[in-house]
């Protein structure tokens, strides 16, 4: 009979012990069921204020929007950033007017770099270079017509990009 005692209490252990086990992994599983949810938010888009051009020591001149809150540093990031071994002070802004149009950027004669020249209709790599020989020569343009001066433009070539560029300093 003692034997019969000491397998009952043992058995009475083991089944408290497995009651014990099974209760706790439900509480546990009841707890982590409850978890909050995921919330999801997107942050409301930018509102275009505006265009600003600029030039000068940044490594992709150009007219970029400008957002809300947008500070000097974020227009020189969009423009590619600083040039190396670039004069701050030297970074030239400009306001453009405001576009309802949606008429594309031009490009500047008097600061655009040869390959941005390039991409003009009718203008390859020779008529670039001519370009910003002529403006080394002679300084800024003053009128976009001022482009038949440079060797190599014609009234042909002009009306392929008249549209597209502008001139100011």
């Amino acid at each position: 009979m003692d034997k019969n005692r000491f397998f009952n209490g043992w058995s009475m252990a083991v089944f408290l012990l497995a009651l014990i086990i099974i209760a706790g992994g439900i509480v546990i599983f009841i707890d982590t069921g409850r978890s909050p949810g995921i919330e999801i938010s997107v942050s409301p888009a930018k509102i275009i204020e505006g265009k600003i051009y600029i030039s000068g020591e940044v490594n992709n001149p150009g007219l970029y929007p400008v957002f809300a809150g947008d500070t000097l540093g974020d227009i020189v990031r969009a423009a590619g950033g600083l040039k190396n071994g670039a004069d701050a002070s030297m970074i030239e802004l400009s306001v453009a007017p405001p576009d309802d149009k949606g008429t594309p950027q031009k490009i500047n004669l008097n600061r655009a770099e040869v390959w941005l020249l390039e991409a003009l209709p009718g203008v390859g790599e020779t008529k670039a270079k001519a370009i910003i020989d002529y403006r080394a020569q002679h300084g800024f343009f003053h009128d976009t017509e001022e482009l038949l001066s440079v060797p190599g433009f014609s009234d042909t070539i002009y009306d392929r990009v008249k549209d597209f560029i502008t001139v100011y300093e």
